[in-house]
Order: C-alpha cells, then sequence, then structure tokens
C-alpha cells in the first residue's frame, strides 16, 4: 500500500516540526504526502514562505506530494492562471481537484506530458460524473482518487456510503485511498479529528486504519497535523487487502506462537462454524501438544493438536461457539472490540494477527 501523511504549512505546525514529521514519515515506510492549499484558515504568509522546503524535503526522500487545490489556491500562491507547470516546478506530483473544475477540464488535465496525476474527490464521485469523465476522453490511468475528511463531528461518511462510492471507482479501474484521524496533535480550528469515516473519530488509530485496509481502500493517510510515532508506524505497515485484527495470545508454546505469526487465506470453501485457513497445516513445523482445551467461544483462535492426527496444525477463527475438544487448542481470542472484523475475512481473503501477550 502507498500510505500517506498530512502536512498544512501556515496551521498548527512549525516549519521545524513539519520537516521532522517528514523524516519520521519516510522511517516509517511512508511514501505520500497529503497538502491542502485553499483551507481558510491558513496563514498565507507562512504558506508561501515554508512551502518550497517541505516540498524540497518530501522530494529528497522520494515522496509523492498531493495537492488539494480549487481556484483559491490561485490566490494564496500569487499565481496569474492555472499552470501545471508552475505546480510541477514547485514539486507537487498529484493534483487532487477539489471543486471548480469541469469534467471537460479534467480529462484535458489528464493528458498532461509533464507526469502530473490527478486526483478525483471519491466521497462527491457519481455514476454520471465518471460517465461524463469516460465520454470526454479522460486517460483513468493518470488519475487515482481520495475521499474527504470531515472536522466537524457528526459529518463523517457511513461505511456503506464509502462502500458504494468505491465500487463505482474500482469498477472504472481507479484506486481510492481514505483518511483516519490521529490522537497527537489535531488540525485546527476544531481539533476534534479528521476522519474519512464518522465511526472512526474516536477510534484507535491503528484499529481505524486497518479497518480501512479490509475494506479494501488502496491508500490511508493519517489527517491530522502531528501524528505519533506509533501512528506513522502502523500506518507505514499497512498490507493491501488483508484482514488484520487484533487478538490475545493465550500460549507459551513456540511451535504455536511461531504458526500464528503467518500470513494465512480463508479457505474457499466457507465452513459455518468457522474461518479455516487454507495454508496452516503445511506451515507448521513441529509438533502440537494438548493445552487450553476449553470452550471455544466467538472469536477463539484455534490449533488442532497432535491428536487430530493429519489434522494437526489446522488453524481457526471460530465463528459460532462450540464446546471444548481435547484434539483443539485455544491459543488465542479475537480482542472483543475486533469481533466486527471477522466478516471481512470473507472466502480468499488473506488475513493475520496483530498478536497481544
Amino acid at each position: 500500500m502507498e500510505n500517506g501523511i498530512s502536512l498544512y504549512p501556515g496551521l498548527d505546525n512549525t516549519l521545524a516540526e513539519n520537516l521532522q514529521l517528514i523524516e519520521d514519515a519516510a522511517a516509517c515506510g511512508i511514501r505520500r504526502i497529503f497538502t491542502s492549499l485553499h483551507i481558510p484558515e491558513t496563514d498565507a504568509d507562512v504558506l508561501k514562505k515554508e512551502l518550497a522546503i517541505i516540498l524540497a524535503a518530501a522530494r529528497e526522500r522520494e515522496m509523492e506530494i498531493i495537492s488539494d487545490i480549487s481556484p483559491r489556491t490561485l490566490e494564496m500562491l500569487d499565481m496569474q492562471e492555472f499552470s501545471l507547470t508552475a505546480f510541477k516546478e514547485l514539486g507537487i506530483g498529484t493534483l487532487r481537484l477539489d471543486y471548480g473544475y469541469e469534467t471537460s477540464q479534467i480529462a484535458e488535465l489528464s493528458h498532461n506530458e509533464l507526469g502530473i496525476r490527478l486526483q478525483l474527490n471519491a466521497s462527491t464521485i457519481t455514476e454520471q460524473i465518471l460517465a461524463e469523465l469516460q465520454a470526454a476522453g479522460t486517460d483513468f490511468s493518470h488519475i487515482d482518487a481520495l475521499h474527504n475528511f470531515y472536522p466537524r463531528k457528526g459529518t463523517g461518511l457511513s461505511e456503506k456510503a464509502l462502500c458504494r462510492k468505491n465500487a463505482l471507482l474500482k469498477a472504472a479501474g481507479i484506486k481510492v485511498g481514505a483518511f483516519v484521524p490521529s490522537h497527537g496533535r489535531q488540525r485546527g480550528p476544531l481539533f476534534e479529528g479528521l476522519p474519512t469515516l464518522e465511526a472512526h473519530r474516536l477510534w484507535q488509530t491503528d484499529r481505524a486504519a486497518r479497518h480501512l485496509a479490509a475494506l479494501g481502500i488502496d491508500s490511508v493517510f493519517l489527517s491530522d497535523s502531528l501524528p505519533l510515532p506509533e501512528e506513522m508506524q502502523a500506518v507505514g505497515s499497512l498490507r493491501a487487502d488483508e484482514v488484520v485484527v487484533e487478538a490475545k495470545l493465550w500460549t507459551d508454546d513456540a511451535v504455536q506462537r511461531k504458526l500464528l505469526q503467518h500470513h494465512f487465506t480463508a479457505r474457499e470453501d466457507e465452513a459455518r462454524d468457522a474461518i479455516r485457513a487454507q495454508e496452516s497445516r503445511g506451515l507448521l513445523r513441529g509438533t502440537i501438544a494438548p493445552e487450553n482445551n476449553k470452550e471455544r467461544r466467538r472469536g477463539a483462535i484455534t490449533l488442532d493438536n497432535q491428536d487430530y492426527l493429519r489434522y494437526m496444525g489446522e488453524l481457526q477463527i471460530v465463528k459460532k461457539s462450540q464446546p471444548a475438544d481435547k484434539r483443539v487448542n485455544v491459543a488465542g481470542q479475537i480482542a472483543e472490540c475486533e469481533l466486527f472484523m471477522l466478516k471481512y475475512i470473507t472466502p480468499g481473503r488473506k488475513f493475520s494477527f496483530k498478536l497481544l501477550d
């Protein structure tokens, strides 16, 4: 996944803080930076003074710069007219066309020879807009999409709305990004988080990011001004199209612990009562002795032990509670607050565990 941070020159952070943020994000494997060049509260003088320095630092680390623009951007940057060359010279590689641009303009811009990519507003896309873009001859290979974030409480998207927009875009071959808020320094003027999904406003950032990945989002961006180091590490380590669920380990056995650290695929022949990993028996190295042969409640992570003969190493996540079986070890348990993630582990889907002792 090509994940990102957000920078807002002229708002909350000092220049030194933004430069350090770029360095720290790059060290976490983050390769994209979102910035907005039309926020009303921005100090335009500071923006113009610091922007070139910030963009140069990002280029040194080979990070892609995505700039949210509108007609107001020209005023803030003292541009006489819209110029792709001027944005290219600044070091901006992708322009997110927020509002004020017709489909005919977007189609024309998609054929530019400067290598500048375009980004659509995923939250406001419609079938009609996509049809108009196609009819206008847009080169979709130079376009992706990014959802809005929502500073005001109660205005973020529902999961259903996000998935509906994603389906439209992905049917057109367009990759989609979205935002998660931080619990570090939140961005002004409201300082109440900047989520795409309203449900994520108060969530742990790591969980919100893993939820977006489970929903099939291609790029996850930290939206607030100064995210915590652990939040950048979590976003930087996200894997594409994989469901990662937090689980408590209940075993000290080295063989079982090592097996649980692998990445798995849910079997295509979906069981009624459990999610079955198709690779686990083949990945087993060693013998699993019986232990923790307790009742298997929903979310239990089980491993068949040596008493299950050729099924030894079978890994399951229990969907429907089952009684104890001396042949089945309960090696861990999905966190109660993450049981909802099990619905995304559909047949053929990759999954793994964020293991806690």
